[in-house]
């Protein structure tokens, strides 16, 4: 078709940029052998990614880098020297920094490429596999093997997901990751198809491109028991123990979903490109609809964002169930960070009429008669009086007394920081500003826009 022609033509690597990646590619793994050979000669060294697999969009030039040392070494010892390694490589670039995921690696900049240079098990087979990135050596050979010439199928895919906000499986997108674009094109054979087939991929849940079901039924259906719940099982062609879409959420397959089902009706180049979100006054808004905003802010905490965001979102959702209990309604949750970590909420009210007990004198005494006269509810037990007034009780007091009292579930890591934060009310910084508006109009998440 005529448009998806124009995407391509603005997203697939021209032959210019083709042929500075494979020079710097070459440099980068020349450096790379050098080294190898210097130290430990039974290192494999592998390129995988979404270059080795020629599945990468025009720009997008990260270089994954693999050393595969044997599976005889500790994993003590692959950490070792693995990092050791690893740095006596990135010492060749312009810079590098340490990076930690299931062990650590070596994140470079060389010419302008980020290159990941990444230690790991030379795997045969899953069975094989020892960490989690050990499967990227298998992934990317698969994909190799299968893809048959469809790689720019992949390229609108993974464009389409950007421009819907569902690309990648970080924790702050929980979208769809490479290797899953690349498994549904080689499921579906190409991107019309697999839109046309997006009901059907929404019923079906189940995707075993290897027949892992029949190979290996009791690990596959251990798999497909422990993912049942997440919108998409996709059954690991190199690895029958994996689900390739466990990090996808139900909020982006929804997402993606609709926009599919939309685009089936009518193709339009602002599914790969959206224009800029037009952002208003959030004040403005919360007058419009009548709700309020209370922001919970306070300093970043050192902490990647692998364990960070989860810690906010599980404190937002504390937040939210608590304040339920007390009487307010909750419409919606956000959270993140900017200069400082923040928990927005937008919620019906700020203030909840509080019925409290009024203490009285002894009806016997002068002070009798004047406590019965000015309260209208007025009852008797023992010699005492007692009454009843209503109070207004604000949101903040609500919050602070249940932190004050750990009724709220919070990120274990961030638990002091939170209970110790600044408690803000229809009012955001002005690095928020953008944000609470996105927000509270929904243009965040807005699947019909």
């Amino acid at each position: 078709m005529k448009l998806l022609e124009e995407v391509l033509g603005m997203i697939k690597p021209s032959e210019e940029e083709r042929r500075l990646i494979n020079e710097v590619i070459r440099e980068v793994v020349d450096i790379a052998k050098a080294e190898i050979e210097k130290v430990e000669s039974e290192v494999t060294l592998h390129l995988v990614g979404s270059i080795a697999k020629d599945t990468y969009l025009s720009g997008d030039h990260d270089i994954d880098l693999f050393l595969a040392f044997p599976l005889d070494y500790s994993l003590e010892e692959l950490r070792k020297r693995g990092l050791e390694l690893a740095k006596a490589i990135g010492n060749h670039f312009e810079n590098y920094e340490v990076t930690y995921a299931e062990h650590p690696y070596v994140r470079a900049i060389y010419k302008g490429f980020d290159v990941d240079i990444v230690p790991c098990y030379n795997v045969k087979s899953w069975k094989e596999v020892r960490t989690a990135v050990d499967r990227s050596i298998l992934h990317t050979k698969w994909v190799i093997e299968h893809l048959n010439g469809r790689n720019d199928e992949v390229r609108l895919l993974k464009r389409f997901l950007k421009g819907i906000n569902a690309y990648g499986s970080e924790v702050y997108v929980r979208g769809f990751s490479g290797y899953l674009t690349e498994l549904l094109i080689i499921k579906y054979g190409s991107f019309l198809k697999l839109m046309e087939n997006i009901e059907f991929l929404g019923k079906i849940k189940i995707i075993d491109l290897e027949g892992w079901l029949k190979k290996e039924p009791e690990i596959a259906y251990k798999t497909i028991e422990r993912e049942g719940e997440k919108p998409l099982v996709v059954i690991d062609p190199v690895d029958p123990r994996r689900n390739v879409a466990s990090a996808l959420s139900w909020e982006k397959f929804g997402v993606f979903y609709f926009k599919a089902m939309e685009l089936k009706e009518n193709l339009k180049l602002e599914f790969f490109f959206p224009s800029k979100k037009k952002i208003g006054d959030y004040k403005v808004l919360l007058r419009e609809k009548g709700t309020n905003l209370i922001v919970i802010l306070f300093p970043k905490p050192e902490l990647v964002d692998d364990v960070l965001i989860p810690q906010l979102e599980r404190s937002a959702k504390g937040l939210e169930k608590s304040l339920k209990k007390e009487g307010f309604e909750v419409f919606d949750l956000n959270w993140g960070y900017k200069d400082k970590a923040f928990i927005m909420l937008e919620v019906d009210r700020i203030n909840r009429p509080r019925t409290k007990l009024k203490l009285g004198p002894e009806f016997l005494t002068n002070r009798a008669l004047d406590f019965y006269g000015k309260n209208q509810k007025v009852w008797i037990r023992g010699k005492r009086l007692y009454s009843e007034k209503v109070v207004e009780e604000g949101v903040v007091e609500v919050i602070e007394n249940l932190f004050a009292k750990d009724q709220i579930s919070l990120g274990k890591n961030i638990r002091e920081s939170v209970k110790n934060a600044d408690i803000l009310i229809n009012f955001v910084p002005h690095e928020l500003e953008e944000e609470a508006y996105l927000f509270l109009s929904k243009e965040k998440w807005n699947v019909k826009a």
